[in-house]
């Protein structure tokens, strides 16, 4: 039993979903050619002057809010001094004094993680290194983050997991962001310190940054919690410092010793004047907000008896969620719409590389695809390759059926030809099938499948073979 409590504290940024960037009119695109989405605003050009963007400050309320977040009447911004190459004006405009929320709180699992603030900033820059040189690409620069910071409440690298999953499902589900950790739209560092178990006194706080899944963050906080340990059980000291992830290492290494507050110097940007938030505003920010993971979650338990796999799944977008509803209401058959979406739909989606959002097809066509399969009308591969063909152009699935001759092969007396003519030619399947060797009926049957282009059914073919098959020869 370890003799250390985990105190995990997460600072969580979100690139918020606007067109344009925080204080300037560039657009906030991802993937443009370098230093093509630049102004002399977010370049830090002399002179220049910031101009907050008001959808920003819509979004970032709206998480706010989903997070049990007080907002502030009185907002202002400041300056976070800092020297990066990939920051122009040597200061990043942040929030610090007043930030946008404070004390919210997230529910997992039944334990409560306190939200210390929300607060909005601009990014910086990126940089690009190659083996002799760097290079900077300033069209990050001034885009629009919201920065959740959690208080010190999470207790184990797993917890810190489960947190992340369902902050990321929030901020995606009130559509404040699409929180694509592979563009970097989500990114998350992490403090963490060992105290004495029960003790109040909390121990030397180290910051973990470079980690660019949920995964490595939760595998970060596992080996920090080792070396921590292993520091403290030595009677040595733990250095309160900046530590990076080495993914390939499966290490924390050393970046930098670890700055306060009062090394950036922040103070107000005098370039923008206080913001007050009206009430009207934050209660029209309130009324947007959808029904929560949460409370969904909770709702598709009793509403429709799904499993705790299924919930997850479904509810991992809210696109999807929605979309099984209303597929529901045309098709009410939980089971075989649950099952189609979590299996041949989510499977054409990733096998063409679709995301969840670009689907044309609608829950109506869907649904009656689902039943034509349900029905026997189609077997269920012409009813997956249908699927395949209208899942990014929506078309009527009864109309393709028709069209392209697509309707369950049925026939008794042309089945019973289909499987004579299958054992005739393949002999040596036929008499393994009667040694008892089952693989062999599988692959007889395949014969007929693909001689009718899977318009007949499996077990109707596989309950022929083994009547014909047992009769003497």
């Amino acid at each position: 039993m370890s003799k250390f409590d985990s105190v995990i504290g997460l600072e969580v940024h979100v690139q918020l979903a606007t067109a344009s960037k925080m204080f300037c009119r560039c657009p906030n695109i991802f993937g443009k050619e370098p230093n093509s989405l630049v102004c002399p605003v977010c370049m830090g050009l002399p002179g220049i002057l910031p101009v907050l963007n008001k959808k920003a400050l819509d979004l970032g309320t709206r998480v706010a809010l989903a997070l049990n977040c007080a907002i502030q009447e009185k907002i202002i911004f400041e300056r976070k001094h800092y020297f990066y190459p990939d920051l122009p004006k040597n200061f990043q405009i942040s929030q610090y004094a007043r930030p946008l929320g404070e004390e919210g709180k997230l529910d997992i699992k039944g334990e409560t993680i306190r939200i210390k603030r929300v607060h909005l900033e601009e990014d910086a820059g990126k940089l690009i290194h190659t083996r002799d040189y760097s290079l900077v690409d300033l069209n990050r620069a001034g885009v629009p983050l919201l920065e959740i910071v959690s208080y010190p409440d999470i207790s184990s690298a797993s917890q810190a997991y489960d947190y992340l999953k369902e902050l990321k499902l929030i901020v995606q589900y009130v559509g404040a962001s699409s929180c694509d950790m592979e563009k970097g739209f989500l990114r998350c560092d992490a403090n963490i310190s060992l105290k004495e178990e029960g003790s109040p006194t909390l121990g030397v706080k180290v910051e973990l940054k470079n980690m660019n899944s949920f995964r490595q963050v939760e595998s970060a906080l596992e080996y920090e919690i080792r070396r921590q340990e292993k520091i403290l059980l030595s009677n040595k000291k733990v250095f309160q410092e900046t530590r990076l992830w080495d993914e390939e290492k499966k290490i924390t290494t050393v970046m930098r010793t670890k700055e306060e507050a009062h090394d950036y110097r922040y103070f107000p940007e005098p370039d923008l004047l206080p913001i007050t938030i009206k009430e009207k505003d934050v209660e029209t920010q309130k009324k947007s907000i959808p029904e929560m993971p949460a409370r969904r979650r909770q709702r598709f338990s009793q509403q429709y008896y799904l499993g705790e796999k299924e919930i997850e799944i479904i509810l991992s977008n809210m696109f999807l969620a929605e979309f099984f509803e209303a597929s529901h209401k045309i098709y009410p058959n939980t089971k075989k719409v649950v099952n189609w979406i979590i299996g041949p739909l989510l499977e054409v989606l990733n096998s063409k590389g679709i995301e969840t959002e670009k689907i044309q097809l609608t829950p109506d066509n869907f649904a009656r695809l689902i039943k034509l399969a349900s029905e026997g009308k189609v077997t269920n591969i012409v009813a997956k390759d249908i699927l395949s063909q209208i899942i990014d152009k929506d078309a009527d699935p009864e109309r393709i059926v028709q069209e392209k001759g697509l309707s369950c092969v049925s026939n008794q007396e042309e089945l019973t030809g289909l499987v004579k003519d299958a054992i005739e030619s393949n002999p040596r399947a036929a008499d393994d099938f009667r040694t008892g060797k089952e693989q062999a009926l599988m692959f007889l049957v395949g014969q007929v499948m693909r001689k009718t282009r899977g318009k007949a059914s499996p077990n109707t073919l596989k309950s022929l073979f083994i009547k014909i098959l047992k009769e003497k020869p």
